[in-house]
């Protein structure tokens, strides 16, 4: 089945070509052979992963690595409840990640969804109906209103036939469709009007096509093909992550070399000196990270579901906040997906309707009620509520209608419709006729050129008169007016007769009288505009992708602040003639894409990724799909999105809201920062952890922390304040800042001298402690070092909350988990040292009142010492810094 421009060819070509006939369609037999020669009709999948695959995937990772070592030598060392601890967070870290990736791969799934279960087609001269799986290239497909197109056509026939191709091309209002050739070689599928796509549905009229293509080879196939070459991207969260394992890994071999040198040196035994330096290993490694930036993740997820946006994969909301780019679709998402009269015209004047409609004269409801006439949308009632139902040109012009008072059951009382002349695309002209006053009055509406054609008279003022030039080319100004505006124009006209002919045709649609016209568009929504400059602070580039017509998309993003002065709109057609280097060292100039195809997305999103952006992008339809498992993070739309497009992405917006893709933007970045903080403040604890048994290791001391000492602190004090570092409010200036750049490593901007100095002070302060006390005995030593080293850090963790602003500037309160963290914690370290059998079992004795003045002083020293730190900071660097840190 060779791919060609069937849109460019003429039916009977087509038909020919296919060796078919529009009256008998195939024989059984010829049917028989192409299933043969093409196969189903059906989309192909590449071979999936076992569940078991997936899982054992999740192991690559060098921090699992690193922490699977941990768990073999704390087994090896006799620190069961460790090694149980860090099996657990390994495992439950791959079950999470293998559910995520399992849900990933059903996108293909779902595309099996689009196909049309059955399809009217004609064979061996007869109509029938089959399963739209046995359709086959040179099937005669009939399509009639409701239908879902089985396969990709070529028209034959288009009677009033309208298509809705939104979740194919994006494009909000259902398409015209005709038959006649079209002359060019390189049109966007949303400008085939003489073609009808699988997975399409029929929205108005009825029609017949000649199948051209079908399974893979259709145009939802060629989806299907992309999402199957499409790799998901690692998320900033995971690459830095792996980092900081690698790092951590480097660390760990680092100490275990230095110490047992250092033994061997003293002459101590070699494998004592290797258990010791094994131990000091475990201790550098922060077992509870891994298990906590989940948790962490994981209530950044529900917070998200009351903000209506569902997270399908748990470091999608952490890699919203590393965006740099959204590349978002229009329709619904930047607007309100309803099309909504703007602007009307008459008599010479252009209003907005919001002004018009308080002050509506004779004329202005006239011509709603043309409008509302006119028209073969409905309103309906469901639960007490109004509603209207149609084509969302003509539901338009209900509501306008509703707006002014005038409501179309009513009217329709004095008013019944007793005849009519369809719409039709080649006249693009509408026609109802109306019982009125003993007589009978024609409302017509349409196309400003092809409607003054039909007219010899204007409303002008209340008053009927001879339309004129002077009048008609007001009204063409008027009518390229609202097209600048990017408003769809119709036109009403009027006239009334004493009898009604015995047969009405478009005969009759001439003598009218114009009325006016209005202009409607799918209005930005309220909340884009702030959203779109709530980006443009946080340094994050918004671009709108459409398959929508350049003038609309240009117009609703420059009314958005999209499309600013220094940026440029492109089309599909345009983007394709450009070479990657040529697109690539250009890309930051473009802001609006309209009239795309699925691979122009997937190559925007490619092109910013390989500038090194997060990208975020929005869509809703089939044809979003891959362009969503491209993007860094991609967010489906939950009201009209298709399952495909759900299945694709790692969020689901259920409001279809750009606004919330930004305000995920700043929960990420929150969560992002959040972790940041548990990171900081679990290594700057291991740090000392590790500083103070190395340097007793150096100065052959005996040991100021027992095994147990230090994973009762890693459990207890490091990993529940962490955790609750993990829920810090957001700071006030989180959208002032630019994005992190994807490939930064965790280790930038201070953290680690942040970590070290930190690390030193906890580990100076233990020591201290410990020298304090084993001046008396090595127990009351260890006992307040022990106190000192859980103390300080639940102090310290105070300090973390923000690396400039003073502790004393909020930063006592503002977190209640943090605090209740922290009472919790303490109550239980004054248990283990207070009940006798608890300290028995961790070897600790009681201190006098003068040594645990000493511990208190200790414990509250990280306040001031990070305090002149942070001043220091400060007065180096100024307060703008502040915002990229």
């Amino acid at each position: 089945m060779a791919l060609k421009n069937y849109y460019a060819e003429t039916a009977e070509v087509v038909v020919a070509e296919f060796n078919t006939s529009v009256s008998n369609g195939l024989s059984s037999a010829v049917v028989k052979e192409r299933i043969g020669r093409y196969g189903l009709n059906v989309l192909e999948q590449k071979a999936k992963k076992t569940l078991w695959q997936i899982f054992i995937v999740q192991f690559k990772s060098f921090m699992i690595v690193i922490l699977l070592a941990a768990a073999v030598i704390s087994g090896i060392l006799g620190e069961l409840a460790d090694t149980i601890i860090i099996l657990a967070v390994v495992i439950l870290n791959a079950v999470l990640g293998t559910v995520q990736e399992n849900k990933a791969e059903e996108s293909l799934a779902a595309l099996e969804k689009m196909s049309a279960p059955h399809a009217k087609v004609i064979r061996d001269g007869q109509v029938t109906k089959i399963e739209a799986s046995a359709l086959v290239p040179g099937d005669i497909v009939i399509l009639e209103t409701g239908d879902l197109v089985g396969a990709d056509l070529r028209l034959t026939e288009a009677v009033n036939l309208k298509i809705q191709e939104a979740a194919l091309t994006g494009e909000s209002v259902p398409v015209e469709k005709q038959v006649n050739k079209l002359n060019a070689q390189d049109i966007s599928l949303g400008d085939q009007v003489n073609m009808a796509f699988s997975g399409s549905i029929v929205m108005y009229g009825r029609g017949q096509g000649v199948v051209v293509a079908t399974g893979m080879k259709s145009q939802v196939g060629k989806i299907a093909a992309m999402l199957q070459n499409v790799d998901s991207t690692d998320t900033p969260m995971k690459r830095r992550l792996e980092s900081l394992g690698k790092v951590m890994g480097i660390a760990v071999l680092a100490i275990c070399a230095v110490i047992f040198g250092i033994g061997l040196l003293y002459n101590n035994d070699p494998f004592q000196i290797f258990l010791i330096a094994v131990s000091l290993a475990v201790a550098a490694i922060p077992e509870g990270l891994p298990a906590i930036a989940t948790i962490v993740l994981a209530i950044g997820v529900q917070r998200m579901v009351k903000k209506n946006a569902i997270i399908r994969t748990l470091p999608a909301v952490e890699t919203l906040g590393s965006a740099g780019v959204i590349c978002s679709d229009k329709t619904g998402t930047l607007t309100q997906n309803r099309m909504t009269v703007e602007y009307v015209a008459y008599s010479g004047d252009l209003d907005p309707l919001t002004n018009k409609i308080k002050n509506l004269d004779k004329q202005g409801y006239l011509l709603t009620e043309a409008a509302i006439l006119c028209n073969d949308a409905k309103i309906v009632y469901e639960d007490g509520n109004v509603h209207t139902m149609g084509d969302p040109t003509e539901t338009a012009l209900l509501d306008m209608g509703l707006k002014a008072g005038q409501h179309k059951n009513n009217i329709e009382k004095d008013l019944p419709r007793v005849a009519e002349i369809p719409f039709d695309s080649e006249r693009k002209l509408m026609t109802t006729v109306h019982k009125y006053q003993g007589k009978y009055r024609f409302y017509t509406k349409g196309a400003l050129d092809e409607l003054l054609q039909s007219c010899t008279a204007i409303l002008w003022h209340g008053q009927v008169k001879k339309i004129t030039e002077t009048e008609i080319k007001l009204l063409l100004q008027t009518n390229e007016l609202m097209a600048a505006k990017a408003l769809r124009v119709l036109a009403m006209a009027y006239k009334d007769v004493d009898v009604l002919p015995n047969k009405i045709n478009t005969e009759f649609e001439g003598d009218l009288i114009f009325i006016g016209m209005v202009g409607m568009i799918d209005p930005p929504r309220p909340e884009a505009k702030e959203a779109v400059e709530l980006c443009r602070s946080a340094g994050i580039m918004p671009v709108m992708i459409t398959g929508d017509h350049m003038v609309t998309a240009a117009a609703i993003a420059g009314e958005l602040g999209i499309l600013e002065a220094d940026k440029k709109a492109i089309s599909g057609a345009e983007l394709g003639k450009l070479t990657d280097e040529e697109f690539a060292a250009n890309i930051d100039k473009y802001a609006v894409y309209a009239r795309v195809a699925p691979e122009h997305k997937v190559r925007i999103v490619d092109a910013w990724q390989k500038r090194g952006m997060v990208v975020a992008m929005t869509g809703d339809g089939v044809n979003d799909a891959p362009a969503l498992k491209k993007a860094d993070i991609g967010a489906a739309m939950g009201i009209t999105g298709t399952d495909v497009a759900k299945e694709a992405s790692d969020m689901v917006l259920t409001d279809d809201n750009f606004a919330t893709v930004v305000s995920a933007v700043a929960e990420g970045r929150r969560i992002y920062d959040n972790i940041l903080k548990a990171i900081q403040f679990l290594l700057s604890c291991n740090v000392g952890e590790i500083f103070t048994l190395f340097i007793a290791t150096m100065l052959n001391w005996a040991s100021p922390l027992l095994p147990i000492h230090i994973l009762w602190v890693n459990l207890v004090t490091d990993s529940v304040s962490a955790l609750a570092l993990g829920v810090d409010p957001a700071d006030k200036n989180i959208m002032r800042r630019k994005p992190r750049p994807a490939k930064e490593s965790i280790f930038t901007r201070g953290m680690v001298w942040r970590v070290l100095y930190q690390g030193l002070m906890v580990g100076v302060l233990t020591i201290s402690a410990f020298q304090i006390g084993n001046q008396v005995n090595l127990a009351t030593g260890q006992t307040m070092a022990f106190s000192v080293l859980a103390f300080s850090q639940l102090v310290h963790a105070f300090n973390i909350r923000s690396n400039w602003r003073s502790v004393f500037a909020g930063g006592f309160s503002g977190n209640k988990y943090l605090i209740g963290a922290t009472f919790i914690s303490a109550a239980l370290m004054l248990v283990v040292l207070f009940i006798p059998f608890l300290s028995q079992a961790f070897r600790l004795v009681s201190l006098t009142n003068m040594q645990w003045l000493y511990v208190l002083c200790l414990s509250f020293a990280p306040i001031p010492i990070v305090e002149i730190a942070k001043l220091f900071r400060i007065n180096t660097f100024g307060y703008e810094r502040q915002l990229n840190n």
